[in-house]
């Protein structure tokens, strides 16, 4: 039996890999994939961090890039890859976790390779579970291509025609940069244009490095600054929306409201030329997977920095796990120590 298992092989679980290994502790990471990154690999192709090399460091070894650079999906898994080799982790790929049940005073983790049983589990399996598509997609004709942004790689995967770009995140925007560059065919964009953007960079230095000097990153969600900022509409970071927004072959239509066969109506206009639609619609948090949980109203377990209600089970790597900065790559390390040193 081991003392730890870690589920998920990404940046949350291989921070608490770190601090178990320091501490001489029996665990194993177990990640559903064929290859550790593969979550970023799993993105489309021109995705890159808005955080530079700087604030992208897990404990124990720097990202290898100079300073300033920001860097692309391929990048970070090359950097977990060679993270995992470094501290030689035991971690056992093609592996899914499928239940957790507590027996006593232990765990029993049934995967797809069969039933593993340890004293403690830390869940690290990030945020991003079910891709979201609104209910109105199932009424589209098949002819239209449709994909999630979870599943979108590049612009050779549409068909040629207008495309339909839905959702106002940092995902919505970026992808519908890429597409609206590569074609000269309209694309129409469904979503809000009343957000505030922000530059990667203010008077030559980082704006992560202002968010750290200010301690915008450090602001606990309990506090009532952490409140306010978890509970606002997050700025889109180092994308000109206005001049996406601006480009002759970019249509900004309002909100997708409904669909039908090749007719889709958004709160401005009836589309009925759509080739491809992009869903940039986000995610739902997906733990039913372990039972005698308490979950909170968004579907999150109820923990306090990462300690759950249930005895000996732990959760690394959730969307303000702690502070801002628990949602980017160099600011896991606080959070995986704050936990480590609760566990040990």
């Amino acid at each position: 039996m081991k003392d730890f298992i870690i589920i998920g092989a990404a940046q949350a679980g291989l921070s608490m890999a770190y601090f178990l290994k320091k501490a001489q502790k029996d665990f194993l990471i177990i990640d559903r994939e064929d290859q550790i990154g593969a979550s970023w690999l799993n993105r489309w192709d021109s995705l890159k961090l808005f955080t530079p090399t700087e604030f992208n460091h897990l404990p124990g070894m720097d990202f290898p890039a100079p300073k300033g650079h920001y860097p692309n999906k391929f990048e970070v898994a090359s950097y977990f890859k060679h993270y995992a080799e470094k501290f030689q982790f035991p971690i056992q790929l093609n592996t899914l976790a499928q239940r957790i049940n507590k027996a006593d005073n232990y765990f029993i983790i049934s995967t797809d390779k069969g039933d593993i049983k340890c004293r403690q589990v830390i869940v690290a399996t990030g945020p991003f579970h079910i891709p979201y598509t609104p209910e109105c997609h199932k009424n589209i004709s098949d002819t239209i291509y449709q994909v999630h942004s979870n599943y979108y790689k590049t612009p050779n995967q549409l068909q040629k025609g207008p495309t339909l770009v839905v959702g106002g995140g940092d995902s919505g925007f970026q992808i519908l940069n890429e597409i609206s560059q590569n074609t000269t065919e309209t694309t129409y964009f469904s979503g809000s244009t009343d957000i505030r953007t922000l530059p990667q960079e203010i008077l030559g230095k980082t704006l992560w490095w202002w968010f750290t000097i200010t301690g915008f990153l450090s602001f606990s969600k309990n506090s009532w600054i952490g409140k306010m900022i978890s509970h606002s509409k997050q700025p889109i970071i180092g994308t000109d929306v206005k001049s996406i927004i601006n480009r002759d072959n970019v249509e900004v239509v309002g909100r997708t409201v409904s669909a039908e066969d090749h007719h889709i109506q958004t709160s401005t206009q009836k589309l009925t030329n759509i080739k491809n639609i992009v869903w940039a619609t986000g995610y739902k948090p997906n733990f039913n997977w372990i039972t005698n949980i308490e979950l909170a109203e968004d579907g999150y377990p109820k923990h306090h920095r990462g300690i759950s209600t249930t005895e000996g089970l732990y959760f690394i790597g959730l969307p303000w796990l702690h502070t801002r900065g628990s949602a980017t790559l160099g600011g896991i390390k606080k959070d995986a120590a704050y936990l480590a040193n609760r566990i040990l």
